[in-house]
């Protein structure tokens, strides 16, 4: 007797769909902007099935990839070569996150912690920066033109920070004095998940 496989293969197909539909239907009477954010923060139906994060609007997408297991839970690793931060968040496993590092002269090397947090900071160049740039302003008020973008992350003793950008153009590239930049959207989704006293290694 044949046995007809490809009907059947068919039929799950087609009912698996009809399942994927429904589970990812909206309500009546929904709020279109309300799930297209959230559709972005979440990501999709394969995406949270098989557990990747692929929230963010930038340029390089975020994503909860495999990691290295010998950092714990909490910490930051920065790698400037590849451009990616990585935020451990279990056992073998970080979220990615695209960004901008140093121009060449201004790369660096080396382990931290976060000692501060704030969200919309204040800009204050450094002197050597004001040095090398005499037009910048000597301060500028947190907001959607500061340079810092919406959140920033402090690092140790140093004048570097992990912050935000208006300039997601810049995510991928050799850009910075040495600061690590993300898009407002991703520094947003770092900073809600990132405690001070977190480590930070920087390669």
């Amino acid at each position: 007797m044949r046995v007809r496989v490809l009907p059947v293969i068919f039929g799950t197909f087609l009912a698996f769909t009809a399942f994927c539909s429904a589970a990812t239907a909206a309500p009546p009477n929904f709020d279109a902007d309300t799930t297209a954010q959230r559709s972005r923060s979440s990501g999709g139906f394969f995406e949270r099935l098989f557990g990747i994060d692929t929230g963010g609007s930038g340029p390089v997408p975020r994503r909860r990839v495999s990691f290295d297991t010998r950092y714990k839970p909490g910490t930051i690793v920065i790698d400037t070569t590849e451009r990616r931060l990585y935020l451990v968040t279990g056992e073998g496993e970080a979220l990615r996150y695209g960004i901008g590092v140093g121009r060449i002269g201004f790369t660096w090397k080396g382990k931290h912690r976060v000692t501060g947090k704030r969200e919309w900071p204040d800009w204050t160049p450094p002197p050597q920066m004001l040095r090398r740039r005499p037009d910048l302003p000597r301060y500028m008020p947190g907001g959607e033109d500061n340079p810092l973008g919406a959140r920033a992350l402090y690092l140790g003793s140093t004048l570097y920070r992990i912050h935000g950008s208006n300039e997601p153009e810049t995510i991928g590239t050799a850009v910075s004095s040495g600061c690590f930049r993300l898009t407002n959207e991703d520094v947003i989704h770092l900073y809600d998940r990132v405690n001070v006293g977190a480590p930070v290694v920087v390669q």
